[in-house]
């Protein structure tokens, strides 16, 4: 009996919780109705805090980078890579100063002249004629099923004599003459990866700033994840691999269907925790002309991100929570202030804004993008229509030509 009047009471009581916490659920829609305002400044700090964990976390690693110093230097061998289609003016333009470097080691520079329509031929001719160490490969036929870049570069660099290759662009050209020394000087023994910064010169206009800021953004990212042991791209303006793991890859046979992605997909997948190193030495940097109207940048950014959405599952995890923390911030932080509190929301976005400073003011010095620093504040803000207009990139067809 007294069993029974227990298990009656238990009956009772789970269903009393039962009946509250249905009458909960059907209340929520009205309770958050009641507390949007305080759920909207919630959804702002839970942001603003993600925020800070990549720059506390990640962008800090940059921020604040030194490198080791080296107790013993050695030279390497290093094969220099071009590729180029119809680059006339540029490879007169910009392959001197690749020619020019004062490397006393053995190295190379190899030119793949990708069926070059227009004088690329006649123009590395003459060059070859001055520069002995100059290799010139000349291809005549489109690699069938190949589209993009990976076919010329995969010929540079079964032609290359050295292990350490370091890669560049027709529209690219060394910040100094120590580029090649500078790259080289990063490998230790088990490095097999390097990543430099590829930036661009600097004119008068806005785009010009834009742009460099976008370079910036992004160089910020893909540095400090690889000093955190997870990188995920580089970019071939300014990069360095082993032929060994190029070949140990099987090249870029993994995607060779995709146009781009000769340089950030194989990055993605070759690199590991400790195969690959930054090298932020002003000397390292390689500049390039930038575009010179909105709908070029625009053109050239969408086939860049076009490539994104192959990266590994963790990679695309933290880049896109970084890219919708970053795309949502504003407008939580205007709808908080104007219909919760504006002390409070203001609060949010000086906290977010000193980390920020911090760490961009320092790294933008390292990468030589101090004029940057006053504008950096509007950029970021800036970066909310960027993804409006960046955003559609990410779930359409990548185009298959990479000229």
């Amino acid at each position: 009996m007294l069993i029974e009047i227990t298990a009656n009471n238990l009956l009772h009581s789970f269903a009393g919780k039962l009946r509250t916490c249905i009458f909960a659920v059907m209340d929520l829609p009205k309770l958050l109705l009641l507390h949007w305002q305080l759920i909207v400044f919630i959804c702002l700090c839970l942001v603003a805090s993600t925020l800070l964990f990549y720059y506390t976390y990640f962008f800090s690693r940059l921020a604040f980078y030194k490198p080791t110093p080296k107790l013993h230097s050695r030279t390497n061998a290093v094969s220099v890579i071009i590729c180029a289609r119809d680059e006339a003016a540029n490879l007169a333009n910009n392959l001197p100063g690749v020619l020019v470097q004062q490397y006393n080691s053995t190295h190379e520079v190899i030119v793949v002249n990708d069926n070059s329509y227009d004088e690329s031929k006649y123009i590395l001719e003459e060059l070859k004629k001055e520069f002995k160490q100059m290799n010139v490969v000349e291809l005549t036929q489109e690699a069938k099923m190949i589209p993009g870049k990976k076919f010329p570069l995969s010929i540079g660099i079964k032609t290359a004599k050295h292990e350490i290759l370091l890669l560049s662009d027709a529209d690219c050209v060394p910040a100094t003459e120590n580029w090649i020394s500078s790259m080289q000087h990063t490998y230790e023994e088990d490095t097999e990866i390097v990543l430099g910064y590829g930036g661009f010169h600097k004119k008068k206009g806005l785009l010009n700033k834009m742009i460099r800021w976008e370079t910036f953004h992004t160089a910020l990212q893909y540095m400090s994840y690889a000093l955190a042991g997870m990188t995920y791209m580089g970019v071939g303006r300014n990069l360095s691999y082993k032929k060994a793991i190029f070949f140990r890859h099987k090249g870029f046979s993994a995607h060779n269907h995709i146009a781009g992605g000769d340089d950030d997909l194989f990055i993605n997948m070759a690199a590991t925790k400790t195969n690959t190193k930054i090298n932020i030495d002003p000397e390292s940097f390689t500049l390039s002309v930038p575009a010179e109207s909105w709908s070029q940048w625009t053109k050239q950014k969408r086939r860049h991100y076009s490539t994104s959405k192959f990266y590994k599952p963790l990679h695309k995890f933290l880049l896109a929570l970084y890219a919708i923390c970053n795309f949502l911030f504003y407008p939580l932080l205007v709808t908080a202030a104007i219909f919760y509190s504006w002390e409070w929301s203001l609060l949010v976005l000086g906290i977010k804004w000193l980390f920020q400073m911090i760490v961009y003011a320092k790294t933008m010095k390292k990468m030589g993008e101090k004029d940057l620093i006053p504008f950096a504040l509007i950029f970021d803000i800036w970066m909310f229509f960027y993804y409006i207009i960046f955003a559609p990139t990410l779930i359409k067809k990548p185009r298959q030509t990479w000229k």
